[in-house]
């Protein structure tokens, strides 16, 4: 699962046991050698979907962007800034690294669920993945919130969510159990670690960004095919401010 370069079992029952924050701070060095980083093939897809259907954008953001896997595909996609957000100064110290010397990218340490005013209104596309499981549900409205207030008007938060996955799959299993045990988890022990992967209803979603100030369509992704009913694996949330 993980690369010979990747964290060892040690290291992820560390981070698992720590905050959110110094989680990633401790995970970061080696984050991209681990199958948490979004794949090339989703971005891809994204940029190509985004680029069909919207054309280019004038600045981009990267909500919690991690190591920064994201901001290449905003750089070509956008034409002006580009910034990411990220709670942990540990995946930015990386991100920064990567990027270093590109005078369009600039990254910012913020909770995402309260962005800082400097941002209000700088944005025409904002993007994110792979990160929504570390918010409750409760705190989606404050997530949307705080990126509608970053777009301008009639710009774009775009994001892929997947399709349901069925109880007969052994996918559906090991993710329920997952959560089961990350809550449990934070049942019993200081700090929460927020990590779930069943709590993002495409659903709930529409309601929550509807309820934010967003108008929402959804465009398949058809790079990742169908499933037998017809419906898309992928979907491309996209969410454009009123």
């Amino acid at each position: 699962m993980f690369s010979s370069h990747g964290p060892s079992v040690r290291e992820l029952a560390v981070q698992g046991l720590s905050s959110v924050e110094r989680g990633y701070d401790l995970l970061a060095p080696k984050f991209d050698h681990t199958p948490f980083r979004t794949p090339d093939r989703m971005l891809d897809a994204v940029e190509e979907t985004l680029a069909q259907h919207e054309g280019t954008f004038g600045a981009g953001l990267d909500v919690c962007c991690g190591t920064g896997a994201g901001i290449g595909m905003l750089r070509r996609l956008c034409r002006d800034r580009v910034t990411g957000v990220d709670l942990s100064a540990g995946m930015l110290a990386e991100a920064g690294r990567t990027h270093t010397g590109d005078g369009r990218v600039d990254f910012v340490r913020a909770d995402a669920r309260a962005l800082p005013p400097e941002l209000a209104g700088s944005y025409d596309l904002a993007v994110s993945f792979g990160a929504f499981g570390h918010f409750l549900p409760s705190e989606r409205p404050a997530l949307f919130s705080g990126v509608r207030s970053a777009l301008r008007e009639g710009g774009v938060f775009a994001f892929p969510i997947g399709a349901p996955i069925p109880p007969s799959s052994p996918v559906w299993w090991a993710v329920t159990g997952f959560d089961a045990a990350m809550r449990v988890r934070n049942a019993v022990w200081r700090p929460p670690f927020v990590m779930y992967y069943r709590t993002f209803p495409l659903s709930g979603v529409r309601a929550d960004l509807r309820a934010a100030g967003f108008t929402v369509e959804t465009v398949p992704l058809e790079h990742f095919g169908r499933q037998a009913g017809g419906a898309p694996r992928w979907r491309l949330v996209l969410a454009r401010r009123l």
